[in-house]
Order: structure tokens, then sequence, then C-alpha cells
């Protein structure tokens, strides 16, 4: 049996079936990828074909399929010289049958990722594509790897079905071998450990690539030597212009409305920002506040209304009938608005550095040493420069809103939506998150601010706007809100010692 780990014929045959394995999996995880895409997509005329085909090739055998594209160039001629390669005909087969299995481990991965994840790529401008490559398919590659790899060790030993179409891989030379030398249990032990080094050498490899996915794992790469560090604290701090030349309202939102399965959450809301004005939006839980925001920034479609922004069409639905209607969005103005989430959405596979820096390098807005800069600026103005290396999940909350922050500022937005920024924090770090709020607002930077922090909100705000039921109840300064001249507001402040 050693003896037979000495034939050039079955390192060949190791060979061959490597490269039938590697290349058939490589590209059953690609067309698996888009399969799984297509069969989460709302669209019908995408998931419903990627259905029917997962249906149908985790149906079929894979010895039926082989022997049946092998054969095809009896009914279509024109393929004989691709498919009369047992090689290529094998990989075709591998591939389609591979790619439905697959498909379920990517849906797998993309479902175990947050929305908000997708979401905060969008509100810094990022389209679908590169959402998916630079933020989707580096976590759910991590989550899907692990399966991703026993659908490898199936796809190895699958190969050794190839032998039906004459394909010399590692079966084939063993079944030969016995046919001479009548050892069958010798020769069958040889092939098997053949099979097995192969399965173990790339079992190997990918655990290698699994550990230096996981982020959790890692260390901080590197810190900010001192000379850095005091070369930018003693630069001049990044200054935000309150806006445009345009001297009407920064944002102009009209007849907003919003409804979840029939029930309305929204109801012709009103809402206008002038240039550099700060105003809070407080109210009752469940009152659209939050639909409101997200509305503003593009992450929910109106059912009625329209958006401008600097005197600019943002985002409308253009109605045609009562049942027809167009959903227009004029995308890039949505660089002009910065998000920061109640629950952070910092992109846990990248560092601090490497999120501030992904969306303006997405974006080409700059030179990358330029770029770097700015972002050691903006980290030192939120009080994080010394954490720029570390990745999301070794900061502490309070810590990571105020990254989330700087992620925001480093689009150089003209608005800032603010989504109730520390409703998921301690107590204890609500403090320093609010702080750098009210160091932009005396910047001048246009803001709108959804918070259950009351004295915040009239400490720093122009106006606020108290919603109940989904519409706007009030609209006004704080000092008018303080004077109590609307019951429903000075009700809901009863309990809430105004400073």
């Amino acid at each position: 049996m050693f003896s037979l780990f000495s034939l050039a014929d079955f390192w060949w045959a190791c060979w061959t079936v490597i490269k039938l394995s590697v290349v058939s999996w490589g590209i059953s995880n690609v067309v698996g990828f888009l399969l799984a895409l297509a069969k989460q997509s709302r669209f019908k005329f995408l998931n419903i074909p990627a259905s029917l085909y997962i249906w149908l090739f985790r149906s079929l055998p894979l010895l039926v399929l082989l022997i049946f594209i092998y054969n095809l160039p009896q009914a279509l001629p024109s393929t004989s010289g691709l498919l009369s390669d047992p090689f290529w005909a094998g990989v075709i087969a591998m591939v389609i049958c591979e790619s439905a299995y697959i498909a379920e481990v990517h849906r797998g991965g993309l479902l175990s990722i947050p929305k908000g994840q997708g979401e905060a790529a969008k509100a810094l401008g990022i389209r679908f594509v590169g959402i998916q490559w630079l933020v989707v398919i580096p976590q759910a590659l991590r989550v899907a790897l692990p399966a991703l790899g026993n659908e490898f060790t199936s796809v190895v030993k699958l190969t050794s079905l190839i032998s039906v179409i004459s394909l010399t891989e590692i079966l084939m030379v063993g079944q030969r071998l016995y046919t001479q030398n009548f050892l069958v249990m010798e020769t069958m032990a040889a092939v098997a450990i053949y099979y097995v080094l192969i399965v173990t050498l790339f079992d190997f490899l990918l655990k290698r690539l699994e550990a230096y996915l996981d982020v959790t794992t890692k260390k901080v790469a590197r810190q900010p030597g001192e000379e850095l560090l005091e070369q930018i604290k003693n630069a001049p701090a990044p200054q935000f212009n309150a806006a445009s030349d345009y001297e009407g309202p920064a944002l102009n939102a009209s007849k907003l409305h919003k409804a979840y399965n029939n029930v309305e959450v929204l109801g012709s809301v009103d809402l206008s920002i002038k240039q550099g004005e700060v105003v809070s939006v407080i109210g009752p839980s469940g009152s659209g506040k939050t639909t409101l925001i997200r509305l503003l920034n593009g992450l929910e479609q109106l059912d009625n209304g329209e958006i401008d922004l600097n005197g600019q069409p943002f985002i409308k639905l253009h109605r045609f009938g009562p049942e027809k209607y167009r959903f227009i969005e004029h995308s890039e103005h949505r660089r002009k608005i910065g998000m920061v989430f109640q629950s952070f959405n910092l992109f846990p596979h990248l560092s601090v550095l490497d999120n501030l820096l992904l969306a303006p390098r997405y974006h080409r807005l700059a030179p990358v040493a330029e770029l770097k800069q700015q972002a050691y600026q903006l980290l030192n103005k939120v009080g994080m420069l010394e954490h720029a290396w570390k990745y999301p999940h070794q900061l502490s909350g309070g810590q990571q809103q105020r990254v989330a922050i700087a992620r925001a500022l480093m689009m150089r937005p003209q608005i800032m939506l603010f989504d109730e920024p520390t409703s998921a924090l301690d107590p204890e770090k609500v403090n320093e998150v609010l702080q750098v709020i009210e160091d932009l607002a005396r910047e001048g930077i246009t803001m709108v601010i959804v918070t259950h922090e009351m004295n915040f909100a009239f400490k720093v705000s122009n106006r606020v706007v108290f919603m109940e039921q989904g519409r706007v109840v009030c609209d006004d300064t704080p000092q008018a809100l303080r004077e109590g001249n609307n019951p429903r507001v000075e009700a809901f402040l009863k309990d809430v010692s105004l400073a």
C-alpha cells in the first residue's frame, strides 16, 4: 500500500482533484451568493427564479446531472468543444449542483447581518454593490465560512463521481491499479488517504482564513506615536460651514405620510429647517419621531410628500393616478446628510480609523493621506484619537457613538440627523455624547435631533418640535414651550425638571 504513494499517476490525479474542487467551489460561491441575493430580493422576477433553481438542483442527484451534461453535445453539437472535455463537463455539473446548496449557506450569512449595517452604509451614500462588497460580504463570509468549509469537503469527495465520464482522478487511477494488481483493499486504502490529505490541507487553510477574519480575536494593530498625537492635537480643528450659498431652508419637508400595513405612522407632516438651525424632535414613544427622521434621510420610502435640500429636490413620490406612482430619489444629495443611529451601526469588521475612511475613499473625496489626516482630526475632536486602531467591540457604548458621529462628519454633511443618539447608552455615558453634539451646535451645523433628553433638547435647540400620533402638535422655541402655551406639551413635560 505504501509503495503506491510513489506513483506519479496518483499525484497527477491529486492535482486534478484539487483543481476541480477549487474551481468548482470558487465559482459556486460567486453564483451561490448571487442566488442568495436574488432569493432575498423583493422583486418577484428575481426571487421566484432563484427559489426554483435552488429547489430543482438541490433535488437532482449530481450523477444524473453529470451524465446529462456530458452527453448534451448529442443534442447540441455546438457545445461539444467544451463539454467533450471531462474536466470542464465536471466543473459545470458541480457548479450547477453546488451553487444551490451554497446559496442557502450564503443566505444564512446574509440574514445574520443586522439591517442597520446596510442602512449605515446607505446613509453614507454608498450604493447597493458597494454596500455588498465593502460591508455585507466581509461580515457574511465570516459567518458562513465554517459551513462553506464543509461544502468544500463535500466537493472534494464528490469529485470521485467524475470518473464515470472518464476523468482521470484519484478513484479512477485506483480502479485501474486494482484491476492490474488485484490488491483491492490496499489500493482503495491509498485512495482514501489521498482524499484525507487533500481535505486536511484545505481544512487547515480555511481555518487560518477563519481566524484571520475573526476581528474579535485581534488585538490593537498599532498605537499612535506621541509625535503624531501631538501633531494632530496642535493642528486646527476641522470647521464645518453652516450650509451652502442657498438662502432658503436647508431642509424642507412637506406633507410627509407613511403607513405600515395600512396603519398610519406619520400623517401629513410639514417641517422646515433653516440654515444653521438646531431642531429637537420630542414626544411620547410611538409618536413617529424615528419614522420622520428616517424619511428625511431616505431610509424609508415615502407614501406621500416630498423633501427638498437647499432648494433642490431630494425625495418625491410622483403620482400618476390613484394606483400608479413612482418613488423618485436624487441620491447624489444623500451625502449632504449625515446620520447618527440609535444603535451606533459601526462596521464591526473595520477598525475605528477604517470606519471613518470607508465612505470618503469610496467616493474619492480626497487622496488617502489627506483623508487620514482629516480622520485623525475628527477623532481628536470627539476625544477618540487614542482609540483610532481599535475595533468597535473594544469600545464602550459612549465611545462607539462618538466614533459614529465622527464617521458621519467625515463626509462634510450640510445637515446632521441624530436618531435618539443616547437611548442605547448607560446613564454615565450619556453626557460624553451630548457634549459632542452640543459642541457641534455651537459651530453652527444644521441639526435635527430626535431625543428623550429634555434638558439637552431645550438647552441646545433653536426650536423644539413636539409630535404625537404621527403629527406635529407643536413647533416653537424652547422658551415658548417652557411657558406652557400648549396643554398637551405641558402635560408631557410635567414630570421633567427643566434647567
